[in-house]
């Protein structure tokens, strides 16, 4: 049987480095030398550009870059009513660098409706309709994420006791604001839906629970514990949710600003709500460096469950050694079998419109290794 809903064999996930076009349109946007339309227009072309590289590529699920975003994540809660654009008192810090200090801060009630990421979806979805075999996935951030956001420093957690101090309220307008935004896409025609999390890369760093629970005067296998059960609660809450007929994948990571990493540890102390519990059809996860630890945690994955294995590294130009890849494969089939396995880089190559540090012929190098590699595996 032909696939025909991500992922696949060779696959990716999501985000492509911005080419300097785009780059210096969002600066003159951002200067106020270009008008709304004019920086619509040349997102619409370096689209166009990218879907054409896609495809030629042999990449069968297709992207728009995130090309119309700043990050990988705000520019979505942005997009809900109720939530501001805002600057944090600090950015996320990353290791050896911090990012920039924008952030969602809460002003209302949170609601789903007229999210423009739907029309940004039916740019997409009409370029890829001229391809064969090509589908249009689109990725967004995982409601949990967002949550997170919203609680992110002491200003936000003070605005979002003010305008929900029952937390039942905002679950449920969190749930219902996400499974309105997804229909709407689901309306407009998208069939595979990616949801973005780094929530769980959180969750398996010791150094990032002990401070927060130290604050809270709790362990952090406690705080592990309370967390990922919230975690898990939130985004099950859309993912059991979802229209029938949609894909619905997760991608896992650790942190990808500008080449650098945000967290580190192995997915052993949050496999069960992950890998067992959340309502999900596949999962793309890290698994370019020692930082993700071993395999060993995959046999908790629900069988019939898909795994990317994200082997090939987004952070670096450097092409991996095809052997050694094709040998981690194998070791990852003794947890998940080889037929529900699939191949990617851990992340994408921008996830923020800096960019990773390496070229956009790197970031292509890699997809055709990719491509060698999974015919050499699977034959595809």
């Amino acid at each position: 049987m032909t696939q025909t809903h991500a992922p696949f064999r060779v696959d990716h996930v999501g985000s492509f480095l911005r080419p300097q076009e785009l780059a210096e349109a969002r600066e003159a946007y951002a200067e106020g030398k270009l008008s709304r339309e004019e920086l619509t227009a040349a997102e619409d072309k370096a689209i166009r550009d990218l879907v054409a590289k896609e495809v030629k590529a042999g990449l069968k699920s297709v992207t728009d870059g995130e090309f119309r975003r700043a990050y990988w994540h705000l520019d979505f809660f942005w997009g809900f009513q109720g939530i501001d654009h805002v600057q944090a008192a600090e950015g996320y810090h990353f290791h050896g660098e911090t990012t920039k200090a924008d952030s969602a801060l809460i002003a209302g009630k949170i609601s789903g409706r007229q999210h423009p990421f739907v029309e940004h979806y039916k740019f997409l979805r009409d370029l890829v309709a001229e391809q064969d075999q090509v589908e249009a996935k689109y990725t967004i951030p995982a409601p949990a994420q967002f949550y997170f956001e919203l609680i992110r420093d002491a200003e936000h957690v003070e605005k979002l006791n003010q305008i929900y101090p029952d937390f039942t309220e905002l679950r449920r307008d969190i749930k219902e604001a996400y499974l309105q935004v997804i229909q709407d896409l689901v309306d407009a025609g998208l069939k595979t839906l990616q949801a973005d999390d780094c929530t769980w890369g959180v969750l398996v760093d010791d150094q990032f629970l002990t401070a927060w629970g130290a604050a809270q005067g709790k362990s952090k296998d406690q705080v592990r514990d309370e967390l990922a059960q919230l975690f898990l609660t939130l985004n099950n809450d859309v993912y059991e949710n979802i229209p029938a007929g949609l894909t619905l994948n997760t991608h896992v990571c650790r942190g990808n600003y500008h080449s650098t990493w945000a967290s580190s540890g192995g997915y052993a102390p949050i496999a069960e709500e992950l890998f067992e519990k959340e309502a999900v059809n596949a999962y793309f996860l890290e698994f370019d460096t020692e930082r993700a630890g071993g395999f060993e945690p995959l046999a908790k994955v629900t069988p019939g469950k898909k795994v990317v294995l994200g082997l090939l590294t987004s952070k670096s130009g450097d092409l991996e050694d095809k052997t050694e890849v094709i040998a981690r494969i194998k070791e990852a089939s003794q947890y998940v079998p080889l037929e529900n396995l699939y191949l990617s880089t851990q992340c994408g190559f921008a996830s923020t419109e800096e960019g990773n540090i390496l070229t956009e012929e790197n970031q292509w190098e890699k997809i055709a290794l990719i491509s060698e590699i999974a015919k050499e595996v699977w034959g595809d």
